[in-house]
């Protein structure tokens, strides 16, 4: 794994995603600002962690397919679940 490409295309994707913009968010009586969550990126030399979730070794297909999607410059699929509407 390269991981120097690999946290490249992480950062791109943070900024895609709007990392250090803050938004409005409307309220009674006023507005807040506020950012959004982090998704929590673990990566060590025999695998990944991902939000609090259990390690998951690069030789799963689940990990690879993750990868794949972030050095492709996606989000990766499997966050369509938790993210409908987008991230």
């Amino acid at each position: 794994i390269d991981f120097d490409l690999l946290l490249e295309k992480v950062k791109d994707l943070n900024l895609l995603a709007g990392e250090g913009i803050s938004h409005i968010k409307h309220m009674p009586g006023g507005a807040r600002l506020w950012q959004p969550e982090p998704l929590p990126l673990t990566l060590y030399q025999n695998g990944i962690v991902m939000f609090n979730g259990p390690f998951r070794p690069y030789e799963d297909p689940s990990t690879q397919q993750c990868l794949q999607d972030i050095m492709d410059g996606y989000f990766p699929s499997e966050l369509q679940m938790r993210y409908p509407d987008g991230i």
